[in-house]
């Protein structure tokens, strides 16, 4: 790293000259370690699989609603605008945001509980690990060796992940101290997103309209402004609008009190030894995005609609899954070549895990599962 690219960091940053790849290789002439794990992530057939894996509506439901491909999208840009205020390392946090979430099964979380339930005697599911196992063993584009050779920042932030749907890993060999202030970032820039266009989308399918929004403070606010006092025939008039000053609110208040907390410690082990993260939010902020959820919950995520997707897709997993137990040969050679060595169950869930919610639903019917 050039003296000058260290001396835009701040000093709590990770600096590009961070712990190398497990298998070692020469610098990239063109990209810094960090993007180079960019460029191994976007071009790896786990991330394409994301465009048509439910994120809280099908893919198949509307066109301009979110896949997890564009959520991911989202959450790498939040990332690099919060990185970039707070003088954090901008490659990596978006390193990790764009494979945050390469572990998602088809059917998006519903689909994530019937693999957990399944794999219950064999060590569960969860997409946040799985990832883990993606990048380090699933995905091989490279002869010499499995995986993609991440970096171990990276890594560390990927297995720090931790949202209401990310659990982080136990810590490893790697993973000796707390997250780095960019996995933090990647967080809550995972809440921010989802939080955001979950809302927008449910606007979009006439979940939600002016009247259930009018009690948001969030919205209320930020509608406010941008009404000005004027009238409003209808919400999609201006939900962009009032939807990018809500973004704006949240991620301005998130650097101003992580910057005031990041300040004080100072240096990248001090992140990593804080009790508690770092980059958070004020508890004015935190008090109107939970009021934000609390309505998310309640007139989106467990909408009848949304619900019945829900079951259509855990019984499919179910039923897929329990259909290739029963017969090993209806899967890819691939895939049965390492059942000796580590069990049906799990190869039968990386399987799975890897499909898009299309993909699933072909197999299901090849293989006659109603």
């Amino acid at each position: 790293m050039t003296p000058n690219r260290r001396d835009s960091l701040a000093r709590y940053a990770v600096g590009d000259d961070a712990r190398g790849r497990v298998h070692p290789e020469p610098e990239d002439a063109l990209r810094n370690p960090f993007e180079l794990d960019c460029h191994r992530v976007t071009e790896c057939t786990a991330f394409r699989r994301l465009e048509n894996k439910t994120q809280v509506f099908a893919p198949s439901y509307h066109d301009h609603f979110r896949t997890r491909l564009t959520h991911t999208l989202e959450v790498a840009q939040i990332a690099r605008t919060l990185a970039r205020a707070l003088g954090a390392n901008e490659s990596l946090a978006e390193a990790i945001t764009l494979a945050h979430d390469l572990g998602h099964p088809p059917f998006g979380h519903a689909g994530e509980a019937a693999l957990d339930q399944l794999m219950a005697a064999h060590g569960g599911f969860n997409h946040n690990l799985h990832a883990v196992r993606v990048v380090e063993y699933l995905e091989h584009p490279f002869p010499a060796f499995r995986g993609l050779n991440l970096t171990g920042a990276t890594l560390a932030g990927m297995r720090a992940h931790a949202t209401r749907y990310d659990v982080a890993a136990a810590p490893g060999s790697m993973e000796t101290a707390g997250p780095s202030v960019e996995a933090q970032i990647a967080s809550i820039a995972d809440r921010i997103a989802y939080d955001c266009h979950d809302l927008e989308d449910a606007i979009g399918a006439g979940f939600v309209g002016l009247d259930n929004l009018a009690e948001t403070p969030l919205w209320k606010e930020a509608f406010g402004a941008v009404a000005d006092g004027g009238p409003v025939v209808s919400v999609h008039a201006v939900r962009r609008g009032v939807l990018d000053r809500m973004l704006d609110s949240v991620l301005a208040d998130v650097v101003q009190v992580s910057r005031s907390r990041l300040e004080r410690v100072g240096s990248v082990d001090g992140v990593k030894r804080s009790a508690k993260p770092l980059v958070g939010m004020s508890d004015a902020m935190e008090l109107r995005l939970a009021d934000l959820e609390k309505l998310l919950r309640h007139r989106v995520y467990a909408h009848r609609e949304i619900a019945a997707m829900d079951r259509t897709g855990r019984d499919m997993v179910a039923g897929l899954f329990a259909a290739l137990r029963a017969n090993p040969a209806g899967l890819p050679e691939r895939f049965r070549a390492r059942i000796d060595e580590q069990g049906a169950a799990r190869v039968i869930c990386d399987y799975i895990a890897g499909m898009t919610d299309r993909f699933c639903r072909a197999e299901c019917e090849r293989l006659n599962i109603t």
